[in-house]
């Protein structure tokens, strides 16, 4: 298991307060199944499992896609390159980071995204508290944006899912804590705590970009050969 694998339960967990402050409000206003404890707990429980349930499936979507970049033979180009689009990300004023947030093209895939939401909070039903979080998986997330370039870095469909379930199990503590006692959090704490995530974004970036130039530090940024690529080719293509 890389670094990078490893680190997408950290960036989970020190992120998870960028993940309240965005999904917060649906969490928070989660409707409540037959009002009693256990459906209450149960429902909450389900929707942050319908959460990681989508992250894992965009991990193994992105894993496969870096798949065909290591036998393309650019993973070390591509490593380097989402890690420097990372630390771009942290850098850029928030203004401009909420223009792209506003954009025509991300309201229209995030519009029937929330309808959908809206309409499962009619229903009220446990079924639907995992189905809310399916759904909210895939509205538009920077935190999210980030985790899947790590499945792209990954280099194959069972590390990208690994890496989002672990990334997404990394947010669980802090979303479910949310959906308990999201009326009871201090919004100073909230802020403070953002501000570790763009911390922890640079640390993945860093080792993306370590692990790209292939320095041959073990874990971090072991060496990647020809024969590697060649062997996975193999692999993924074996002669019948």
């Amino acid at each position: 298991m890389t670094p990078e694998v490893l680190s997408a339960l950290a960036v989970g967990f020190f992120g998870s307060a960028h993940c309240i402050g965005m999904c917060g409000p649906i969490a928070i206003a989660l409707p409540v199944p037959q009002s009693n404890v256990f459906n209450f707990v149960s429902g909450r429980v389900l929707y942050n499992i319908g959460r990681i349930f989508t992250y894992s499936f965009l991990g193994a979507l992105f894993g496969l896609l870096g798949s065909r970049i290591v036998i393309a033979g650019f993973q070390q180009f591509v490593t380097i390159v989402l890690g420097v689009i990372i630390i771009l990300v942290v850098i850029t004023p928030f203004k401009y980071k909420a223009k792209i947030t506003q954009h025509k093209i991300i309201q229209k895939i995030s519009s029937p995204i929330k309808y959908g939401i809206g309409e499962l909070f009619k229903q009220g039903t446990i079924p639907s508290m995992f189905l809310i979080g399916v759904l909210n998986g895939f509205l538009p997330c920077g935190l999210v944006y980030i985790a899947i370039a790590g499945a792209v870095a990954s280099g194959d469909a069972v590390s990208g899912m690994l890496y989002m379930t672990l990334f997404g199990l990394g947010t669980f503590p802090a979303m479910f804590a949310a959906t308990i006692f999201g009326r009871f959090i201090n919004l100073n704490l909230r802020k403070k705590l953002t501000k570790a995530v763009p911390v922890f974004a640079v640390v993945l970036a860093i080792l993306f970009i370590l692990r790209g130039m292939s320095l041959g530090i073990p874990y971090i940024s072991p060496k990647i050969s020809v024969q590697t690529v060649s062997q996975t080719e193999m692999e993924c293509h074996p002669s019948e």
